[in-house]
């Protein structure tokens, strides 16, 4: 079934609604489905090897396909190609949930320059309402004459000019980024520790065999017993693990960045 976008005209200004993609076959239809509402929707997709692109193309989103050139780059290039200059930025593995929808389409936009939205992550099949997941507001839906994408390597967000007005919505983004404890691992291993390291590098942080030693568990306690971890159950606590592990990982490759950087040729 293909998916129209409705016209979203709030007040008379019309809504974009962007996502970066790769190899997203089993989310980009319920992602865009759940931004049909947009006068538009635009996928930037990184070059897929699967039916990413058919599959958003056949919902009736505009596709533009876009070497790889990092999260926050990429996003900022998805703004700039909208129709539009309010934006909704979305990423693949999410979902506007149909209250969230409702509560947009009833903004007087002109209260705000941008919206911060609390986003509910979903890790193995529950809701995890504690662990330093929620309410993890982002700031998604702005106009973007006021801000853009800041650049950064990783936790790429919107960075507003000065003297702009935000607001916050209560209604959730859906977000479902794991699927399982070894897609978990990897997520970790190959993007978000050497993702992590290399911006720590770069802002001129370095670490110490005592720091190495300590990430991991003071990650741990602080996400289980500080974040109230353990009122999401097992999941709570694998969560808790992991952040012991990218903690750890982390100042691992970083400590291997400046080691290099000192070490004669």
């Amino acid at each position: 079934m293909r998916f129209v976008p409705t016209l979203a005209t709030i007040d008379g200004v019309k809504i974009s609604a962007v996502i970066i993609a790769f190899n997203e076959e089993e989310n980009i239809a319920k992602a865009v489905e759940s931004v049909s509402w947009a006068d538009e929707v635009v996928v930037v997709d990184s070059e897929s090897t699967d039916r990413t692109r058919d599959i958003a193309e056949g919902l009736g989103a505009r596709v533009l396909i876009r070497k790889w050139t990092g999260f926050s780059d990429q996003k900022q290039f998805a703004v700039d190609q909208a129709a539009n200059d309010w934006i909704f930025s979305l990423d693949a593995d999410e979902r506007v949930s149909p209250e969230l929808k409702d509560e947009i389409l009833r903004l007087d936009l002109e209260q705000a320059d941008g919206f911060r939205i609390p986003r509910l992550s979903f890790y193995m099949g529950r809701a995890i309402r504690h662990s330093g997941w929620y309410p993890d507001r982002q700031l998604r839906f702005f106009n973007r004459t006021k801000g853009r994408w800041k650049k950064v390597h990783i936790h790429e967000s919107v960075e507003m000019k000065s003297g702009t007005r935000l607001s916050q919505l209560e209604n959730d983004i859906h977000h479902f980024s794991v699927n399982n404890a070894s897609h978990h691992h990897r997520m970790i291993g190959e993007r978000y520790a050497p993702l992590a390291a290399e911006q720590m590098f770069e802002n001129g942080k370095r670490t110490s065999s005592f720091k190495i030693a300590i990430a991991g568990p003071a990650a741990f306690f602080r996400a289980y017993f500080l974040k109230l971890g353990f009122m999401d159950g097992l999941p709570g606590f694998s969560i808790a693990s992991f952040a012991a592990h990218h903690a750890f990982l982390k100042h691992l490759l970083l400590w291997e960045k400046q080691t290099r950087k000192n070490r004669p040729n």
